[in-house]
């Protein structure tokens, strides 16, 4: 797959990674990023994108914060960092044909970005909306950015991802995804 080509609905995915309770509360930003995960996740459910979800030992981060976990009722459990090592992520993304994975959640330099490069080795085509990943320390997020495009992910945002899954204005689903970026954060 070329670097420059779009990541469309069609073979595409969205992993919603570990948006726990914790995590959030502990994170820069975490209602922002919230918000924006939510966005993604109902844009996905109207484009008809699968949508998977991970927690990272919910026993001790607690469970995906309820609007998600109301959105996405199976998550896979784990306690490595990638979300590779959850037979059920990569077993979903082989049986769906899936090409290009889209990553939002927490934290940005630990789980996503390995989950990101583990993806990427295999041979998927990953995109990290920006203003959907969060970390504790905004440095460790902006430098897990930079290495995660150096290592050949595409860095975007919410809205992009949104617009580009989305490809014309002429779907009939096109106004719902137009009021979804119009939403405040």
């Amino acid at each position: 797959m070329r670097s420059t080509q779009r990541l469309t609905a069609h073979q595409g995915a969205l992993l919603v990674i570990d948006v726990q309770e914790k995590l959030v509360a502990a994170v820069a930003d975490g209602p922002r990023v919230v918000a924006a995960v939510l966005r993604l996740v109902r844009g996905a459910r109207l484009l008809h994108v699968p949508v998977q979800a991970t927690e990272q030992y919910p026993k001790g981060l607690g469970a995906t914060v309820g609007p998600l976990a109301e959105l996405i009722p199976e998550r896979a459990s784990k306690l490595t960092f990638a979300c590779c090592s959850a037979p059920q992520v990569l077993e979903q993304f082989y049986g769906r044909l899936t090409r290009h994975v889209t990553l939002a959640g927490l934290e940005a330099h630990v789980c996503v970005a390995q989950t990101a490069l583990d993806l990427l080795d295999l041979g998927f085509r990953v995109q990290v909306p920006a203003d959907a990943v969060a970390s504790r320390n905004p440095f460790d997020r902006d430098v897990a950015l930079r290495r995660l495009e150096a290592a050949g992910a595409t860095i975007s945002t919410t809205e992009a991802v949104l617009f580009e899954w989305c490809a014309t204005a002429d779907r009939p689903e096109f106004k719902a995804i137009s009021g979804l970026v119009k939403e405040p954060v």
